[in-house]
């Protein structure tokens, strides 16, 4: 167990139980901001692995995200989010979990070793060279998420492994490993506490970055977004109306001739004969509303 960093004793937790509660939340705060400063050693591999991911969703591919535990929550939690933020076609993001959704309200430690029913899940989805693998263990080692990585390199498909321990196998065999050095846990081997803090905010950024390389992110902006609330309307009116410099009534009606979708109601708002036009422009220029909005001001 000492030998790999997540299992380690942190150097403070002697005596932890037998301090204050502001104490403890103290140590457990500074424990958490440091597993957060470990993204900055990966933000390479965490930028090769957005190519491999954008270009997996360009070509009608899927974006297969595979864990067991803890580090299946932080998959599950920034799958489910790509539909809603960015657009991405939900049949486009899969999610594999150790012991299948049974296991979001019963989590058990075993099935984290089915190396079998892993490479079963993946080859029941017939991936081909489109599809990207997206394997997290905070050890590097756990047999679920490692047999989908091979499972997933035998079939063509692209492999994105994250770990939380330098030199562990999922990083030695995946087309990109990303590793993710936090400090010992303050509760040694509680990987849901820092490895899967520096997880969530690491798959946050390729996430983003994917997203980014799609065109669905413009200035800041989420121009991508299913607005299917209040929230997310009052949003979409707003970033039509920041990006085309119409006003409000103005990106409220090209908003409503668009259904919702904000790039062709960007272009409405600035000045696109129709939707057709604003979609064509679009299409010519593969999403990118800053190169359709481009040609459209010329």
């Amino acid at each position: 167990m000492a030998e790999r960093q997540t299992e380690k004793r942190h150097a403070a937790a002697q005596g932890l139980e037998l301090r204050s509660p502001t104490e403890i939340l103290t140590l457990l705060a500074a424990g958490q901001a440091d597993a957060a400063k470990s993204v900055a050693t990966a933000v390479d591999a965490l930028a090769d692995g957005a190519v491999l991911a954008a270009a997996s969703i360009e070509a009608g591919g899927r974006l297969i995200y595979v864990a067991a535990g803890s580090s299946g929550l932080m998959a599950l939690a920034d799958a489910l989010e790509l539909p809603g933020t960015y657009g991405i076609a939900r049949e486009q993001i899969v999610v594999l979990l150790a012991g299948g959704l049974d296991s979001l309200v019963n989590m058990l430690g075993g099935p984290e070793d089915d190396g079998d029913a892993a490479k079963k899940a993946i080859e029941d989805l017939y991936l081909d060279a489109r599809d990207c693998v997206i394997a997290l263990t905070a050890s590097g080692q756990t047999p679920f998420p490692v047999s989908a990585v091979l499972a997933a390199k035998a079939a063509g498909a692209k492999t994105i492994g994250f770990s939380n321990n330098a030199g562990a196998l999922i990083l030695d065999i995946a087309d990109v490993g990303v590793c993710l050095p936090t400090p010992p846990e303050v509760i040694a081997g509680s990987t849901r506490m820092g490895a899967g803090t520096a997880q969530k905010i690491a798959l946050n950024m390729l996430s983003t970055l994917m997203a980014i390389h799609l065109g669905h992110v413009h200035d800041g902006f989420m121009v991508n977004v299913i607005a299917d609330n209040i929230k997310l309307r009052e949003r979409a009116r707003g970033i039509v109306a920041s990006i085309s410099g119409a006003s409000e009534d103005r990106a409220a009606a090209a908003l409503e001739t668009s259904e919702g979708a904000v790039k062709p109601a960007v272009l409405l708002a600035a000045g696109a004969e129709d939707l057709g036009a604003a979609e064509a422009m679009l299409a010519e220029h593969k999403g990118r509303l800053r190169l359709a909005l481009a040609a459209l001001r010329s």
